[in-house]
């Protein structure tokens, strides 16, 4: 099943392998996307990656994480873009833009003045997150809108909402980190509220036959924070909210992906999630978590967990890797070093193990 053509929504993959948002770092530090950008994508789409997802680009000058972060908050970008997506295009490929707002979590010298559903005190001693105001709260729904309205215009295949790894979506979601007792807090219904009313901002800006995914985080590592449990109940709610797929993931702390993971030896982690939640929803589930080996993943499409499963880290090693399936290897040469990132500012993502490691990016 690994290598056979699926569907979500109206977008057809060449096979059910996704290259899962990794963040590239190749953006100027208003985020406009830099033109090498193109040539990463696609290199990865020359390998038969059945769909990239991008690395989280920020709907709203107050939701930039970090510079170097991709930026998808006004028009002026819409060129830039197109070029990108062109290039993919050209490659015979399918890519789809995740958009984002940092919330809390925005590095203050990327964000003066970082916003998040409740006050938030860092431990570093930094000013705090304020609480949005209904207005900002209103503004940030049009944004993401307005960011997927823009990536449609762009090119790009299809949309990912990020609502996982403690960002503004998943901060609402949150009793720990959404503490607001009206309209958008208070229950695990009101706490989704933003997230639902996001969803139908955005299908209403790329109407009703655009593909439109979601990265959804079900859980926290905090105390007191989100649960499965109370997880389960918005993802019965998915299908109502205008999606066509769901990719499953860690709330706070969730992209810290372990180090170590060989064939055999801690793949598959998130997996749980789609056997928890399979049940619940008719959607196509995309199933992310370190996974190595082909047959893993053959054997976790077979079962029915899921429809399609997405890695990050063994695509930056080889960005050829289905083909290398296709071909017959096994399993990923990627020995999950935690190398991934850039080594110096300015530089984008690669592979910088010493002996497996490609021409940096």
């Amino acid at each position: 099943m690994l290598l056979t053509p699926a569907r979500m929504g109206t977008l057809c993959l060449p096979n059910r392998i996704i290259r899962s948002a990794t963040g590239e770092n190749m953006a100027h530090p208003d985020g406009r996307p830099q033109p090498r950008l193109g040539e990463l994508w696609a290199e990865l789409a020359r390998g038969r990656v059945g769909l990239i997802i991008s690395g989280h680009a920020f709907v709203h000058p107050s939701g930039q994480c970090h510079r170097g972060m991709s930026g998808i908050w006004t028009d002026d970008f819409i060129p830039d873009w197109r070029a990108i997506t062109e290039a993919v295009h050209q490659a015979g490929g399918l890519v789809a833009m995740q958009i984002n707002h940092g919330g809390r979590q925005c590095e203050a010298e990327a964000v003066p003045q970082r916003i998040a559903p409740s006050d938030w005190q860092y431990e570093d001693g930094s000013p705090p997150a304020r609480p949005m105001t209904e207005s900002e709260i209103a503004e940030m729904i049009w944004a993401f809108g307005q960011a997927a309205r823009r990536a449609k215009e762009a090119g790009f295949d299809a949309v990912q909402i990020h609502s996982a790894h403690g960002y503004l979506i998943n901060q609402f979601l949150s009793p720990c980190f959404n503490r607001r007792d009206h309209k958008w807090g208070g229950s695990p219904r009101k706490r989704r509220c933003f997230l639902e009313a996001v969803c139908r901002e955005v299908r209403a800006q790329v109407g009703t036959d655009y593909p439109l995914l979601i990265k959804l985080g079900v859980y926290d590592e905090e105390p007191g924070g989100l649960t499965v449990e109370e997880s389960l109940g918005t993802v019965a709610e998915l299908a109502g909210y205008g999606l066509d797929a769901v990719e499953f993931s860690g709330a706070a702390g969730g992209h810290n992906a372990p180090d170590g993971i060989l064939p055999g030896k801690g793949e598959g982690y998130f997996r749980f999630l789609a056997q928890r939640t399979r049940p619940l929803t008719d959607l196509p589930i995309i199933s992310v978590g370190g996974y190595r080996a082909c047959s893993l993943m053959e054997e976790v499409l077979q079962s029915g967990d899921a429809d399609f499963v997405s890695l990050s880290r063994p695509l930056v090693l080889e960005p050829d890797l289905p083909l290398r399936f296709q071909q017959g290897q096994e399993a990923s040469r990627c020995v999950s070093c935690g190398r991934c990132g850039p080594q110096y500012p300015g530089q984008g993502v690669g592979c910088h193990h010493p002996k497996l490691g490609q021409s940096e990016n």
